[in-house]
């Protein structure tokens, strides 16, 4: 079994990103690296961590005019980043742009755009707040079909709403946050679910950060959560995945 945990470094450090991400790496598919990194050791720290071995998602969630965005994903795939974020609601110009730059910089590389629909840590409340109506559900289908017709391989979604993409946009890859293993607290994410339940819901990816950084033994929790994919899958009712459509 190919591990769909794609391991969240958030730490400040790229020495010690790297060095737990070696740790790691035969026991995860791949790793992420979000803005803490980017903005403190830099764009060298994706190289590193693709020496490993594993593919590196470059959590960048890049929103800005679309030559912008098309020179940062540029850079962002010469790094050699197997997908890069960027805020869907930016339009279809900005996901085009972030998907030519992309592969630009990457050349013979295979790189792709994972288009960002709604934060885990958005509610309804929190969306209504920002004059979007509607619930996460029906925003992240909007958004899927926008990024599915201009150039995104995936999309960035809470579990609640994997449903109602695959639905919408069955041929992108569906890449979920806000996951956290029975026991785990939510922190400041608000559209959580277990590894098990992302699965059984159609995740291909799973982005779990704190739950394996913060452990004792880092590695051991990692396959611990390998392990319960294979032997603890949960099947959810057709009636849970459409809720919040």
């Amino acid at each position: 079994m190919t591990s769909p945990i794609l391991v969240a470094l958030d730490l400040d450090s790229a020495e010690e990103a790297v060095r737990l991400a070696a740790a790691l790496e035969p026991a995860v598919g791949g790793f992420k690296i979000g803005l803490e990194l980017l903005m403190g050791p830099g764009p060298g720290t994706i190289g590193a961590l693709v020496r490993l071995g594993k593919p590196v998602f470059v959590d960048a969630k890049l929103h800005d005019i679309p030559t912008t965005v098309h020179r940062a994903a540029r850079q962002i795939g010469r790094a050699g980043a197997r997908w890069v974020t960027v805020h869907a609601s930016g339009g279809a110009a900005q996901l085009e742009a972030a998907a030519e730059g992309l592969a630009e910089g990457a050349r013979a590389g295979r790189a792709g755009v994972l288009a960002v629909t709604v934060l885990t840590s958005l509610t309804d409340t929190d969306l209504s707040m920002t004059g979007v109506a509607g619930t996460p559900g029906k925003q992240s289908s909007r958004l899927a079909r926008l990024a599915a017709a201009h150039g995104a391989e995936g999309v960035i979604c809470s579990v609640k709403e994997l449903g109602v993409i695959a639905s919408v946009a069955p041929s992108l890859l569906r890449v979920t946050p806000g996951i956290r293993p029975q026991g785990i607290g939510a922190d400041d994410q608000k559209r959580v679910a277990t590894p098990q339940e992302a699965i059984s819901r159609g995740a291909d990816w799973l982005v779990i950060g704190r739950a394996i950084t913060r452990a004792a033994d880092p590695r051991r929790a990692a396959e611990l959560i390998n392990e319960s994919l294979q032997t603890d899958a949960v099947v959810y009712a057709r009636s849970d995945l459409d809720r919040e459509e």
